[in-house]
């Protein structure tokens, strides 16, 4: 008998659903799948072009922060200004717009601001040694402020003389698709190929999984981090231009909370929140169910407040299911 065949009772391999367990954004997927059957079979107007167009336009502007919250991540910290940044850019830009500038020189002014407070973040977590929740938490209420005083709490709803070029650039679409869910793909496929084939990204993964070990290789972990802060910010920016050109009309309390829909959107993506595990294409699953619950409570009638309370059951579950997921792959 041949010693290489094995018999019958020998484990050559780990089985199909095994293998499938393993995969780590299994999980969420087969949740948004479910999520969208129900929907779609139970209410009509779900699968409408209409109310799919408006959902792949919500789900952008979170998902666009999210990409830069995923590198922060799983550098092994958390960024909680993205939402006053989000909304600072926006009346930043919509300010400087107002008083006659064009859109380049006014949307890169606000790009530069938020990227300042991105900055502010890294230098902070870097340099001073401080948690990354103290600097950030610190820049949320520094960057709303901003906002404020830019604003004198009044909406901006003057664009100057470029306002209809501006708001094509959140509220207008390519062939039927909008703008804003055409520049979420691009920019997830960049971050995509920037984490996954690049040296750049394997160092973001390498220093959420051990920073120490990181730091004997002669990684410059200090300018990593301080990188992946900034382009968290600029997200938050460019999000939030975005949805001041879709909106038409932006105020000082713009993307108020969003951060926490950001986080969880990534932790519902199987971004592990102690850094060095996930994937774009997870965190886009989790963007995208998101909107999809929250499109389905307000379809199915059911009190916008509590929509808390199921996004908050999804993260739990979501987390769940990825332990289960890691114990059926060490087995």
């Amino acid at each position: 008998m041949n010693p290489e065949i094995a018999s019958p009772d020998r484990k050559v391999g780990p089985s199909t659903w095994s293998r499938i367990l393993a995969i780590r954004e299994v999980g969420s997927l087969a949740a948004l799948v479910i999520m969208l059957l129900v929907l779609t079979v139970t209410i009509p107007q779900f699968g409408q072009w209409g109310n799919l167009v408006n959902i792949t336009r919500n789900f952008s502007f979170v998902g666009i922060v999210a990409l830069g919250m995923t590198l922060v991540i799983l550098t092994g910290g958390i960024d909680l200004s993205v939402g006053s940044i989000w909304g600072m850019t926006a009346v930043l830009t919509a300010s400087l717009m107002s008083q006659g500038w064009l859109i380049a020189p006014a949307i890169l002014v606000g790009l530069l601001a938020a990227a300042a407070v991105g900055l502010f973040n890294g230098l902070c977590v870097t340099r001073l040694h401080m948690s990354p929740f103290v600097p950030t938490l610190a820049s949320l209420s520094i960057a709303r402020s901003l906002a404020l005083i830019i604003t004198h709490g009044r909406p901006i709803s003057n664009f100057g003389p470029q306002k209809q070029a501006f708001y094509w650039i959140g509220g207008g679409d390519i062939g039927g698709v909008p703008n804003p869910f055409i520049l979420f793909v691009v920019m997830a496929i960049i971050f995509w190929i920037v984490l996954s084939r690049t040296v750049w990204g394997r160092r973001v993964y390498a220093v959420g999984g051990n920073e120490k070990a990181a730091r004997l290789t002669g990684l410059n972990v200090r300018r990593l981090k301080v990188s992946v802060y900034i382009i968290s910010a600029l997200c938050a920016g460019i999000a939030g231009i975005v949805q001041a050109s879709y909106l038409s009309s932006v105020t000082a309390s713009l993307a108020t909370g969003q951060e926490l829909s950001v986080i969880a959107a990534t932790v519902i993506g199987g971004v592990n929140l102690s850094g060095g595990e996930g994937t774009i294409f997870g965190v886009v699953i989790g963007t995208i169910m998101l909107e999809v619950l929250r499109n389905g409570l307000l379809l199915f009638g059911i009190d916008p407040y509590w929509q808390g309370v199921f996004v908050g059951a999804i993260i739990v579950i979501a987390v769940s299911l990825d332990r289960f997921r890691k114990s059926v792959g060490r087995d």
